[in-house]
């Protein structure tokens, strides 16, 4: 299990930060992790899973 910051899970979704919080709050997307009092990460399979959901989506809609 790894776990990725947010700079990281900006990258491989291409989602902005607040987009990502915004989903957050919706439900819409993974929580992060509390590292510490100021840090968190996600767990990157969690990312995964999200991003092939999406995908999965996709290709059911066409």
């Amino acid at each position: 299990m790894r776990l990725i910051k947010l700079k990281e899970v900006m990258n491989t979704t291409g989602l902005a930060r607040s987009t990502i919080y915004k989903y957050i709050s919706e439900g819409a997307f993974p929580k992060p992790v509390s590292l510490g009092e100021r840090a968190v990460a996600w767990v990157e399979s969690e990312v995964s899973d999200w991003i092939l959901d999406k995908i999965e989506k996709r290709d059911l809609a066409s």
